[in-house]
């Protein structure tokens, strides 16, 4: 099984939405999918509850109040981390995780508090010594502006793999409300958007 932790110390930055959609993305290539939510606000459970009998399965794990075991008889565990982590559990789900995925919005802030939460990640001996691969999504991008532009280039300035941008989108929230994901869309709008996630996709399928 390949456990993805999805994780960041600034809120907002998206993490439920990379969740949930890697869970889509690999449930809907047949792969046995859980998500297990840490956050107190079990947005990321609430979202399975919304998620159609005719959409691919993903099992949900609560995880909110105290962290989980990896379950077994998966191939792929999602792991949507809390904003408010304490130096524990980021070890503990630092250890549990085979790939790190760390999203970031195009904005000083949140650029400067993922440095803070890269470099708390760095003083990992797993991370330090390279053995869990740590990657950066660029998220809620708008192409040809100056805010994508600085996130671009903040990119080559830390020691993580770019694991691509995604595009701002309204469609992200519109499918949420219902338990979906654009990997359960058909139509070109989707494919197009479903391209941003490659990137990331073969990042973790070369972890397996």
């Amino acid at each position: 099984m390949i456990v993805v932790l999805v994780a960041n110390t600034k809120g907002g930055c998206g993490k439920t939405t990379v969740s949930t959609h890697l869970a889509a993305a690999f449930a809907g290539a047949g792969q046995r999918t859980a998500l297990a939510d840490a956050d107190r606000q079990r947005s990321s459970v609430e979202w399975t509850r919304l998620r159609p009998g005719t959409a691919p399965p993903i099992a949900a794990l609560d995880w909110s109040k105290s962290l989980g075991a990896a379950p077994k008889g998966h191939d792929r565990l999602v792991i949507d981390a809390p904003a408010a982590m304490r130096k524990k559990d980021v070890f503990e789900l630092v250890r549990m995780a085979d790939v790190i995925v760390v999203p970031v919005l195009p904005s000083v802030f949140d650029q400067g508090s993922t440095v803070t939460f890269l470099a708390r990640l760095g003083e990992l001996k797993a991370i330090r010594k390279s053995r869990k691969p740590v990657g950066v999504l660029r998220n809620r991008v708008r192409p040809r502006t100056r805010a994508s532009a600085r996130l671009a280039e903040f990119l080559t300035e830390i020691e993580h793999a770019d694991l691509g941008a995604l595009r701002d989108r309204a469609i992200y929230n519109d499918v949420a409300a219902e338990g979906l994901s654009i990997f359960d869309l058909p139509g070109r709008r989707a494919a197009r958007l479903q391209e941003d996630w490659a990137p990331l996709l073969g990042y973790v399928g070369a972890v397996a």
